[in-house]
């Protein structure tokens, strides 16, 4: 295992990668997004790429995570991921951050896999807490966790991802107002805001408003904007939501992300969701790629 976290009860001792070592990081997880779903001719590459960023500072440096997995979670913080078809960037991390072999990552979406295109919890892959084939979820979910971590005066926290074509499910509404009606305050929610879905841009498909932020205010959430691939603005403003944490309301953080991010020909498009790249494809996305950890 390439193991940058300790598999340890003492959450203290969590090495942290820099800013530059998260770079490094993210290349590579990168590189491992798009030869997994190449490998199996099939998956999701455009939003994995576009979070690759945050899920590496999330895992590298944010979050006090075990690797030694326990389900419930206790006395650490725990991450749902909501906008389960980017399992590739999830799998990358969890991997990379020691949760398993990253040689394992070769078996993405194959027969008998622990690694099957959306997360599941039945082939008990650590890191996974939640399957997340259905969209609209995580938060839910979410706020069942963070509430059992109040009751059992856990004062870790919860994270989670989620991704704008997402909150176009209804009980993503129901769980924002019920967050914010139990003061469920050590719940941070962090959406891709990319623009972009599987049938073309979020306006087109079902357009939500850009003013996302002031239909979560009025819901009664503390919100925050970041750039999702600046990791100083990504560690700076998670820090500040960590901060906001504890005083009464959820956080939810708008992530400015690009889908494919940063390969230059799939950047931008809803035509990379869910289309592998060619063998051409692939080597011209790995060239702008530096293999900084070794592909596995």
């Amino acid at each position: 295992m390439n193991a940058y976290f300790r598999s340890s009860d003492n959450l203290s001792k969590m090495s942290k990668l820099s800013v530059p070592e998260l770079e490094k990081m993210s290349s590579q997880v990168r590189r491992d997004i798009l030869r997994m779903v190449h490998g199996c001719k099939s998956g999701h590459p455009g939003g994995s790429l576009g979070c690759a960023d945050f899920l590496t500072a999330l895992y590298f440096n944010l979050m006090e995570h075990n690797t030694s997995f326990n389900m419930d979670g206790t006395q650490e913080d725990i991450f749902f991921l909501s906008n389960g078809h980017i399992s590739p960037v999830f799998y990358s991390v969890l991997a990379r951050s020691g949760y398993f072999p990253v040689s394992e990552l070769k078996t993405f979406r194959r027969i008998n896999s622990r690694l099957q295109g959306h997360p599941t919890t039945h082939e008990e892959l650590p890191g996974v807490r939640i399957a997340s084939g259905s969209l609209g979820q995580g938060v839910s979910v979410a706020c069942g966790a963070a509430l059992a971590k109040k009751l059992n005066k856990d004062n870790k926290l919860v994270y989670v991802l989620m991704g704008d074509g997402e909150i176009q499910e209804g009980q993503n509404w129901e769980a924002f107002m019920f967050a914010a009606h139990q003061k469920i305050d050590n719940l941070i929610v962090t959406i891709d805001f990319n623009g972009q879905q599987i049938d073309g841009s979020t306006k087109e498909v079902m357009g939500i408003g850009e003013d996302i932020k002031a239909k979560l205010e009025a819901f009664g959430w503390e919100i925050l904007t970041m750039n999702g691939h600046d990791f100083q603005d990504i560690l700076k403003v998670m820090g500040e939501a960590k901060a906001k944490t504890g005083q009464g309301k959820p956080v939810f953080v708008i992530m400015k992300s690009e889908m494919g991010y940063p390969v230059d020909f799939m950047m931008g498009s809803h035509k990379w969701h869910g289309v592998a790249p060619n063998d051409a494809e692939l080597e011209k996305a790995l060239a702008q790629l530096p293999e900084t950890m070794g592909d596995y």
